[in-house]
């Protein structure tokens, strides 16, 4: 008797180690995700909304910082497409382009977004290369496929940017153009599955993360 007894609580602690289990894959991805929203949006709403605070006083709605960060910007945007007001723009853009450090930041800042929102965006194409003395591929992706003016004679590379798994950061390689593979794979999918490790390689239907 003792040992059916034994039986039966192990499978009920098997059982609740397995919910739990089951409660961590579904609930953490999730709290994380809010988590990350959540941060996000204090961040961009108190680009403005630290300094409009004093204003509002008890009356400040949160989110109300935010939305006056869009419409400034898209206002912005707006005035940039105008004659007199593009003409200034573009004047501060050159003045930025001119000052010493500054316009390392700047054009730092610039190509990097213009690469991300541009018409030329970056990061679309994603590449095989092949690591030399081996027959392992690595993934990454084209940044620039235009790098004679950077050094002439590098006109027949091109520059690869391959991120390290679980973090944002990696490495720029400049490769000869006839050593990179260009796949057809969209370039949010290969970078899932970069930072993943390969974990993200084999899709999965919703509600199928469950332990057994």
């Amino acid at each position: 008797m003792m040992k059916d007894n034994d039986i039966y609580e192990g499978d009920k602690m098997k059982s609740i180690v397995k919910n739990f289990i089951n409660g961590i894959l579904t609930i953490v991805p999730i709290i994380l995700v809010v988590y990350v929203i959540y941060k996000t949006f204090l961040f961009l709403d108190g680009l403005l909304g630290n300094s409009l605070k004093p204003y509002f006083k008890e009356d400040y709605i949160p989110g109300i910082g935010l939305l006056t960060t869009i419409i400034l910007i898209t206002l912005l945007g707006w005035l940039s497409t105008k004659y007199v007001t593009g003409k200034m723009i573009r004047l501060i853009d050159r003045l930025l382009e001119k000052i010493p450090v500054v316009k390392t930041i700047y054009s730092v800042i610039k190509d990097t977004v213009q690469s991300f929102l541009g018409d030329k965006k970056s990061f679309s194409k994603v590449a095989l290369v092949i690591i030399p003395g081996t027959e392992m591929r690595s993934v990454g992706f084209i940044t620039s496929e235009q790098l004679e003016d950077f050094y002439s004679p590098l006109k027949d590379h091109v520059a690869v940017y391959i991120p390290q798994t679980f973090q944002v950061a990696g490495f720029t390689f400049l490769i000869p153009k006839e050593q990179v593979e260009i796949i057809d794979v969209k370039a949010e999918d290969a970078m899932k599955f970069v930072l993943s490790g390969g974990m993200t390689s084999s899709s999965k239907s919703k509600g199928n993360i469950v332990a057994k």
